[in-house]
């Protein structure tokens, strides 16, 4: 299918990591990392209470930081499932809250004119049939033990049960727009460990068949381990536009505010808003879109960090946005501590570093007939220099051919990235 042109045109949504692991707040592998039994774990099934839940204030915070899609994990690798599913009694309507969380999510999502998107995890840590691997809670019990565990599991059950679930949420809730599946280990670092999973044991042609079949519009990951409509490099940034198998794909970089996924409380190594503005520029002039996640408490509420980076990027994302939606790289290079991106005629140079009254733009020279701020539409000033001119005292010297030199104000604007919008020439 060919890909929806919303999703390269919008550029910027919200990832949201939350459920039982909100509790213990150590980060949303807890089960795995600590060894967790299903028995030490479901004190966490037992207390999930969140009564602070408001999925209409995490849709508009998301609307007011310039997002414009909002993933929501449905069921992480725990198992647990935020929804009311006739598969499993492992939902948030069996807890305290005793509510279908994801009804309540979408229907506040759409309320603010944002797409709707789910994760959803392949792997299920708490089902009987899901086999023991190297990356389980038990995978470092005696090996006897896991022999003892795994006897009986049904790799095949469990696939009708994963591929029951997705058809619960594909057909329960409306039009979804973008399915986030996460995810599969026979290829890549986790290869090695043993009973690895992949295509074959989630049944990914035909969960991607059914997938497609029950939504015909909907996006779909990568990491099926077999091809998706985008790419999802996680917590890195591309050093160019991606490509597969030499080929420009849809790619999106997801990325947290502190390297954890789900509430991590004690977890302080915050980027800050410049960084994460600069981190979707720098997406964008590579092609690339940016899903950022939050991790709500454990009663349902953003925690103060989130709500204040997320108003902060907003800040920025209210002057700044026709640098973002619609845009994409631009053929011109950008110079040094600079990104470029472009939407039709328009091109937008965001400066990372603030330089000394003058930026240099190579090439530039005779394709730009105006220039000016984005934050508040001031005049830029601009011309050419001659190749040839001597520097001296406060005059420039010369600069290549096809050069165009901005002159700049010494202070540097008041954002979190300045940005100055460049109106090409026809044919520049």
């Amino acid at each position: 299918m060919s890909l929806p042109p919303w999703f390269t045109h919008d550029r910027f949504g919200m990832f949201i990591h939350w459920g039982l692991y909100a509790l213990p707040a150590r980060h949303e592998w807890v089960k795995n990392r600590e060894r967790i039994t299903d028995e030490d774990y479901d004190r966490y099934f037992r207390h999930f209470e969140p009564d602070l839940y408001d999925p209409r204030a995490w849709a508009r915070a998301a609307k007011q930081a310039g997002m414009k899609y909002v993933v929501l994990t449905t069921k992480h690798h725990d198992g647990f499932c935020l929804w009311d599913s006739k598969l499993t009694d492992y939902t948030s309507v069996k807890t305290p809250i005793a509510k279908d969380l994801v009804a309540e999510f979408v229907e506040a999502v759409r309320a603010e004119g944002l797409r709707v998107g789910f994760y959803h995890s392949l792997i299920d840590w708490h089902h009987p049939d899901f086999v023991i691997d190297g990356l389980h809670p038990r995978r470092d019990d005696p090996p006897e033990e896991i022999e003892r565990l795994n006897e009986g599991r049904d790799i095949a059950r469990y696939r009708a049960y994963l591929h029951g679930q997705v058809e619960e949420l594909l057909t329960h809730y409306g039009r979804i727009d973008y399915l986030f599946y996460d995810f599969s280990y026979k290829r890549g670092r986790h290869s090695e460990v043993f009973n690895a999973k992949g295509a074959e044991e989630w049944g990914s042609e035909e969960l991607l068949a059914l997938t497609r079949r029950l939504q015909p519009e909907i996006i779909v990951n990568d990491r099926l381990e077999i091809p998706g409509d985008l790419v999802t490099p996680e917590q890195y940034q591309p050093d160019k536009p991606m490509e597969v198998d030499g080929e420009p794909v849809v790619w999106e970089a997801c990325q947290t505010l502190n390297g954890s996924w789900g509430y991590d409380r004690d977890n302080l190594n915050v980027k800050s808003v410049e960084l994460l503005v600069r981190m979707l520029i720098d997406g964008v002039s590579k092609n690339g879109n940016m899903l950022l996640n939050v991790g709500p408490t454990g009663r349902g509420e953003l925690d103060p960090v989130a709500v204040t980076t997320l108003e902060g990027i907003g800040d920025w994302m209210s002057r700044h946005a026709r640098s973002i939606y619609g845009a994409g790289p631009s053929a011109h290079r950008a110079p040094v501590d600079a990104r470029y991106t472009q939407r039709e005629n328009r091109l937008y140079l965001h400066l990372f570093s603030w330089p000394f009254t003058h930026v240099h733009l190579p090439g530039l020279a005779g394709k730009v007939e105006y220039a000016q701020f984005l934050h508040d539409a001031s005049e830029i000033h601009y011309r050419e220099i001659e190749p040839s001119a001597m520097a001296q005292n406060t005059t420039l010297g010369g600069q290549p051919p096809g050069t165009l030199t901005l002159s700049l104000p010494v202070v540097r604007p008041d954002v979190a990235v300045p940005v100055v919008e460049l109106f090409l020439r026809e044919g520049a």
